[in-house]
């Protein structure tokens, strides 16, 4: 199952899910957009996104105004959709309209592979990116090992340089692939001094002592944090 967390209130760009990108809100389109690969559900705190989901013959489900991220607010909305603990949760963005059908299906693919494997937790993805883009710490950066488990993410340029020009940088997408079991467990786990640090909720895991699996994909999706962002989609979708 594919499910969509959907916060109305965002700090940066209060009410951003429901942007208008060609006539339909922006959390709807990223629905229609991967409801191919799996059954997808909207996870909301919000009555308005839940009645423009049912416009569109999307399923929404009602969750806390009081959820700090949105991996608490897809692990609230497997409890009330009663999914067993070895069903395949996909956590899409909501500010992802343009996300590739491969590349959930990647993350689907990998989630499943590792599904029985106790010490990933997570699993997720990376595109490969230059020097100059590496610098944004709006894009988060990861290091693997040789088996493309996640070392570290961060919003720094990792791994720094020191002695000649690199430009082959990961950049992480903010997809990830959990089963019920492993989202109950990445839930209760308490919060990491280096996630605060960083604002990154995946490095909890780390920081546990749990696996993110990582895969390469190719895209050209972006997240839409900003209304810059917004205008850039908007000609991004007449093109």
């Amino acid at each position: 199952m594919i499910i969509i967390p959907a916060r109305i209130g965002s700090s940066r760009f209060p009410n951003k899910v429901l942007a208008d990108i060609g006539g339909i809100p922006m959390v709807v389109r990223t629905a229609m957009t991967v409801d191919d690969i799996d059954s997808v559900v909207i996870a909301t705190d919000s009555q308005e996104v839940i009645d423009i989901a049912k416009e569109h013959d999307i399923k929404a489900v009602l969750t806390s105004t009081e959820h700090q991220s949105g991996t608490d607010r897809i692990y609230e909305a497997a409890q009330k959709l009663g999914l067993s603990e070895d069903e395949i949760i996909i956590n899409v963005q909501g500010d992802e309209p343009f996300i590739e059908t491969d590349v959930v299906q990647a993350i689907y693919d990998l989630t499943k592979k590792n599904r029985d494997n106790e010490s990933i937790m997570m699993n997720s993805c990376y595109k490969t990116i230059s020097n100059p883009e590496a610098d944004d710490p709006n894009i988060v950066k990861v290091v693997t090992d040789e088996s493309d488990i996640a070392l570290y993410f961060s919003r720094a340029k990792v791994p720094y340089p020191r002695d000649h020009h690199f430009d082959s940088y990961k950049g992480h997408l903010g997809i990830y692939g959990f089963t019920v079991r492993s989202l109950q467990k990445f839930c209760t786990l308490s919060p990491a001094p280096l996630e605060e640090i960083e604002k990154l909720e995946q490095l909890r895991a780390l920081y546990h002592g749990y696996k993110v699996a990582m895969i390469e994909v190719n895209t050209e999706s972006f997240g839409i944090d900003t209304p810059e962002d917004l205008e850039k989609a908007i000609k991004h979708h007449r093109l």
